[in-house]
């Protein structure tokens, strides 16, 4: 008897409907094909386990499971529930037989019949909305996530008798209901950091507020001790909350990487991702023999946090530079191509010299004499042009530190950004893929950034002075675009211009500067 259960297969962030085709004649074998790979073959014993434990028969008779479409790899654990349903409903031990086209069933069994939790549901469930499937039939632990997804069934179940229940008509297990924008609303964070607790390093929380309004990389450059790290890891406070449709698409990176919790709808909060300096091309960007998406993936609408950034590998410092223009990352091997997108917000910290100390107020450099030119050289020019924001830090004195005056706090600033971004989307509201300032093309600069006859002069004594580059020059417009976005002003003035010039340190070369937003650059 042959019998069709639908299930599905992830490539890239998207989902494809597998059909595990079970046939079951006369022998004593048991063949799996269509490109599994180890962990399916080795379903066999999982699945015979199972079957018995749960009180079931399981066939003494030739087995063929067939993967269709069979030039796709299926990869994992997840097809043992299929593949169970199959063999049951070829025995006729579930009647009637589950219709092709009615139920998406995915699950990982344990020898005991129990239902694991899988990766990859959210993209799964889209498919199977998309397609006109009824429903899904799930663990029990990726029931929430799957039922993320409007206008479809989704059944969790704890164990392989509730499924067999189930589909012969005995209830048991009921349809997990997720009112998806009602749960997104009501997630509210609360930040256990905030930026008032930052003693000074005014010019530094202004840098971060304008990089945050317009989606801008930002590079920190100071001695240990001046307080990059800490600042860093308070910019998910400042930024704007996630929409709808982001968190939609980031939730589907994170269910596909596995690194969603258990009883995950949608991701509320903007994702932080902080990789060690050790990571390793294949880890930062995705791949891998079995394809998952890398850290800049996982950043995706979210922060990249790069910390001791001369220390990462040159390798894996220039792969960054096509996901920063493109804001998609595209992954070609002999076996196979996928998509992931990149659409992340990179930010860096370094320290201005190997012993951290040039320039310092107060500590010697002790570095020998082309080191702290030599120590910059790690990060390459093309990768520093794709940098929109370059400030240094300085350490906070004494009697600020001991004064412990609050700042500002971060939902005052987060308020300005969420304003800031309320105008860039109504500016790009026709123009697909492009949402903040900092995704702006240079025909979109021609369009919404038209400087004055001062404004085009200060630029132009700064390019010739300092020998910037083209893509340094679109970096500034789109810094300056910004602030007069703050600032809710329509056009780009001089002192817009002004203060964005000033956010490019390493092309300067002012090591130790003091003169960064409100100064103007001297010429």
């Amino acid at each position: 008897m042959l019998v069709k259960i639908q299930g599905a297969a992830v490539t890239g962030i998207d989902a494809i409907v597998v059909t595990v085709e079970v046939s079951i004649g006369i022998g004593a074998t048991f063949s799996i094909v269509g490109l599994p790979d180890t962990a399916v073959k080795e379903s066999l014993e999982r699945v015979r386990s199972a079957i018995k434990e749960s009180g079931y028969q399981f066939p003494h008779r030739s087995t063929v499971v067939n993967m269709a479409p069979a030039d796709v790899r299926k990869e994992g654990a997840a097809y043992d529930l299929p593949i169970a349903v199959g063999i049951l409903a070829g025995t006729q031990q579930i009647d009637p037989v589950p219709e092709p086209g009615t139920y998406m069933i995915m699950g990982e069994l344990s020898l005991d019949g129990s239902l694991s939790p899988i990766r990859g549901v959210l993209p799964m469930a889209i498919k199977a909305r998309e397609l006109g499937f009824k429903g899904m039939i799930l663990p029990k632990a990726n029931a929430v996530e799957g039922a993320t997804v409007n206008n479809l069934e989704v059944y969790g179940a704890e164990n392989l008798r509730q499924v067999v229940e189930f589909l012969c008509g005995k209830g048991g297990i009921e349809p997990t209901i997720v009112n998806t924008r009602e749960e997104f609303a009501k997630a509210s964070v609360e930040f256990e950091d905030d930026f008032c607790d930052v003693c000074g390093q005014e010019n530094v929380k202004r840098a971060f507020e304008v990089a945050c309004a317009g989606g801008h990389n930002i590079l920190l450059v100071g001695p240990p001790g001046s307080g990059k790290s800490m600042m860093a890891k308070r910019l998910p406070t400042i930024m704007p909350p996630l929409s709808l449709r982001e968190a939609l698409e980031t939730t589907k990176i994170h269910s596909v990487a596995g690194t969603l919790r258990g009883g995950t709808s949608l991701m509320a909060v903007r994702p932080f991702r902080s990789p060690h300096h050790t990571i390793s091309p294949v880890a930062l960007v995705g791949g891998g023999n079995n394809p998952k998406p890398g850290e800049i993936s996982l950043a995706h609408n979210g922060i990249l946090f790069l910390d001791e950034f001369p220390e990462f590998s040159r390798g894996v410092l220039e792969v960054l530079r096509q996901p920063l223009e493109d804001r998609t990352i595209s992954i070609s091997r002999v076996r196979y191509s996928v998509d992931y997108p990149a659409g992340f917000m990179l930010v860096a910290s370094m320290n201005p010299c190997p012993c951290g100390y040039y320039n310092h107020p107060t500590k010697p450099c002790t570095c020998q004499p082309g080191a702290v030119q030599k120590y910059l050289n790690r990060i390459s020019g093309p990768l520093l042009d794709r940098i929109d924001i370059q400030v240094e830090i300085l350490p906070v004195p004494f009697e600020k530190l001991a004064q412990r005056d609050q700042g500002e706090k971060s939902a005052a600033i987060r308020q300005r950004v969420i304003a800031a971004r309320a105008i860039q989307e109504n500016r790009f509201r026709d123009v697909p893929h492009v949402h903040c300032n900092a995704q702006m093309g240079s025909k979109l600069l021609q369009k919404w950034v038209k400087l004055n006859d001062e404004s085009r002069g200060i630029l132009e004594k700064l390019m010739v002075k300092y020998d910037m580059s083209a893509r340094a020059y679109d970096r500034i417009l789109k810094v300056a675009r910004t602030i007069a976005d703050l600032e809710a002003s329509p056009e780009v003035e001089a002192h817009h211009v002004r203060e964005a010039a000033g956010y490019r340190n390493l092309d300067r070369g002012t090591w130790g500067s003091t003169t960064l937003p409100k100064s103007p650059i001297p010429y």
